[in-house]
């Protein structure tokens, strides 16, 4: 709910503070007094697209406050909380406009962008009038407007998760079907590479042993007779029979040396045994260099084959089993492409079934919903003094989409007879304001959060139609805030606060103030608007009057 304006240095306002309150608020004054300027005003906080000079002359900058009341749910939270702003009970909107035309807002004393204002703007304020383009007059909105009236949540969730499943499952049809057809083009590479792998058939880190094999086949001429003779020199001809001879020697001496020969004699022990270890490991080494000419050969052979494979489809060599397995998951699936591609087009076509089925619901739905509404709307324009008019809620076939495949348009003929059209073209400036008022009595649900601004809904209409109007506008403020900006007496009789927009010269300059209005200064104003700008007693009598009624 919108509590307070603060504007200053904005066209033809110096300084100007106003306060709201729940229910039905009316702004009247004469023409030109600056009562659209308010509008622009707000509209420049809520970060709306309008006037591009809006500076007031002399002045370096313009600059608009709004603050609002948020419940609990309201959905402008949720845009806060999106937005990463600080999240309150009260929401204050602040926007700067300079003299060279740079804008900066804030949110609750935070920076933020003028896309963030217009997304919170469509949660606080609903403008409607005979130039409006945001609301009923805009047809693209209109199949949203029908789905609320018709409570029509569930249904379009349930095409929307329809839609969702059918087009992920023809996606998944149609990226089997280009997998597939991407295989064909390479299904003789693809045979004839799986083929030449099998035949070599290459197994995990064999390049790495062939290496090494065939190194060591190559140095074992040029190591083999130093390792013989390391062989020859630890042997019983040498180090290992020293050791043998000293040991015996030792031993037979050891009685006599009163335990002085002990360690000497465990030591050569210790020794002989690694000795044996190390003559042993010597012994291996030259029965592992002792090969077949041929194994070298063959060992080359099949390790340059690997090699020149691996070159061939560009992979390291060890990573050839790996490619080997990629290749035969490619050609298995190109074998099954054809059944894997049917079974894929199987899903699609039940999951577009299905989305078919739900949309084909929604679209009984919202045929349903449209009588209904065209039923409430007509009841509505009969006190409006438009009881001959004919509302008509057109529901028609659309491109199939996740919101269902209908279009929806407001249609009006103002005449028995007369051809149908869209809501803006056939209604004149006076029919539209009661057609639009008709359809948001209809339309607004008691908890929509939104504080509803009417411009000069009742252009055109007085008497009994423009009492009509009003107490349609005091309907709908009993849900919540009306803003009406009005000339109409009857209209401004029946708000709960009243504010009278004047123009006044100060200085030579020309300046706009608001004034709120107490009971006697109402009283005074709509006598002003029944009788022009001699206020008689006659006039304050029909004032009290309509106030009364």
């Amino acid at each position: 709910m919108l509590r307070g304006l603060d504007i200053r240095d904005m066209l033809i306002i110096d300084r100007l503070e106003l306060g709201f309150r729940p229910g039905l608020n009316v702004l009247t004054g004469e023409t030109g007094a600056g009562k659209s300027i308010l509008l622009d005003s707000l509209g420049f906080v809520l970060g709306w697209r309008g006037r591009a000079e809006l500076v007031r002359a002399g002045a370096d900058q313009g600059e608009v406050q709004a603050w609002f009341d948020l419940d609990p749910d309201h959905p402008a939270r949720a845009v806060l909380r999106d937005a990463g702003l600080p999240e309150e009970d009260e929401l204050i909107l602040r926007r700067v406009n300079t003299r060279d035309g740079r804008k900066t807002a804030w949110v609750n004393d935070r920076r933020c962008s003028g896309e963030v204002l217009r997304r919170l703007s469509e949660t606080l304020v609903e403008l409607h009038g005979q130039h409006d383009d945001r609301g009923l007059l805009n047809a693209r909105g209109h199949r949203a407007l029908l789905d609320a009236f018709g409570g029509l949540g569930e249904l379009k969730a349930q095409v929307r998760r329809a839609w969702r499943a059918a087009s992920e499952a023809q996606a998944a049809r149609d990226a089997a079907a280009a997998a597939l057809e991407e295989a064909r083009a390479e299904e003789e590479f693809l045979r004839h590479a799986v083929a030449e792998l099998d035949d070599l058939d290459p197994q995990p880190g064999e390049d790495e042993s062939l290496d090494s094999r065939r190194r060591m086949m190559q140095a074992a001429e040029r190591i083999r007779e130093d390792i013989g003779k390391a062989q020859a020199a630890l042997g019983t001809e040498g180090a290992s029979g020293a050791a043998s001879d000293a040991m015996r020697w030792l031993e037979g001496v050891a009685d006599q040396a009163e335990g002085q020969l002990d360690d000497p004699l465990a030591a050569i022990g210790r020794a002989l045994v690694e000795l044996d270890e190390a003559a042993s490991g010597v012994e291996r080494c030259l029965e592992a260099l002792t090969h077949d000419p041929r194994e070298l050969e063959e060992t080359e052979e099949r390790l340059f084959a690997i090699r020149a494979l691996a070159r061939k489809h560009g992979v390291p060599a060890a990573e050839l089993p790996a490619l080997s397995g990629e290749l035969h998951a490619r050609l298995a699936a190109l074998d099954k492409g054809d059944a894997d591609v049917a079974e894929r087009d199987r899903v699609a076509r039940e999951a577009r079934a299905a989305y078919d089925e739900a949309a084909a619901r929604l679209s009984a739905a919202r045929r349903e919903a449209a009588e209904r509404l065209d039923a409430a709307v007509t009841a509505e324009l009969a006190p409006l003094k438009m009881e001959r008019a004919v509302f008509a809620t057109q529901v028609t076939g659309a491109e199939p989409g996740p919101e269902g495949a209908d279009e929806v348009a407001f249609t009006v003929a103002t005449n028995p007879g007369a051809p149908a059209g869209p809501l803006a073209r056939i209604a004149s400036g006076g029919e539209l304001s009661r057609f639009l008022l008709a359809l948001k009595v209809c339309l607004t649900g008691p908890d929509s959060g939104r504080t509803l601004i009417f411009d000069e809904i009742d252009r055109g209409v007085g008497g009994a139609t423009a009492d009509a109007v009003g107490r349609r506008l005091a309907q709908l403020a009993q849900a919540g805030q009306v803003l009406v900006v009005t000339h109409s007496p009857q209209v401004a009789a029946l708000g709960a606060h009243h504010c009278r927009v004047e123009k006044r010269i100060a200085d030579e300059q020309t300046l706009t103030t608001v004034t709120e209005l107490g009971p006697a200064e109402r009283v005074n104003e709509i006598a002003r608007m029944l009788s022009g700008d001699t206020v008689t007693d006659e006039a304050r009598a029909a004032a009290e009057a309509l106030m009364a009624s």
